[in-house]
């Protein structure tokens, strides 16, 4: 009876060893492969890529941040662009609003937090993702706008 506990404690354990990557013997001889990321739109600064509108990789993907850019500077008006923009880039991407993790949000100032949250509600269905707010510190968001939001998402 002993023995064939630990025999079966044995196995459970190079199992879970395996599963972990700590390189069991069988399990060494298998190349891990990694699939190749996917970008969206790269913008350059001085024929340098940049950054990319969105990455994927596996099954996730990454939006770069996204701000609206244009007047008016109504916070409103702003947020609506913005998630406009994420759920394009998403859907590109293979993917959708309601498949949203993690969101984080950059206020130029939070006393738009209020008027942000009414455009956001709703936006990412029924099991809204993580978020974080924040207001940014002096100097701004960059590019004019008062609302940038990024988002991670699986397919």
């Amino acid at each position: 009876m002993k023995t064939e506990r630990r025999s079966v404690l044995k196995k459970l354990f190079a199992s879970i060893v395996g599963v972990a990557g700590f390189g069991m013997a069988a399990n060494a001889k298998a190349p891990i492969s990694s699939p190749e990321k996917e970008v969206g739109n790269i913008t350059e600064f001085q024929d340098v890529p940049l950054f990319s509108s969105y990455t994927k990789h596996g099954n996730m993907v990454y939006v770069s941040g996204k701000g609206a850019h244009t007047a008016p500077f109504e916070i409103k008006n702003h947020t609506e662009i913005v998630l406009k923009r994420i759920e394009d880039e998403l859907i590109k991407a293979g993917s959708s609003m309601e498949k949203v993790l993690k969101v984080n949000v950059y206020l130029n100032d939070f006393a738009d937090y209020q008027g942000m949250n009414e455009v956001y509600k709703g936006r990412f269905g029924s099991k809204p993702p993580a978020r974080t707010t924040v207001a940014v510190a002096k100097g701004g968001i960059p590019g004019d706008t008062i609302v940038e939001i990024d988002a991670i998402a699986y397919i």
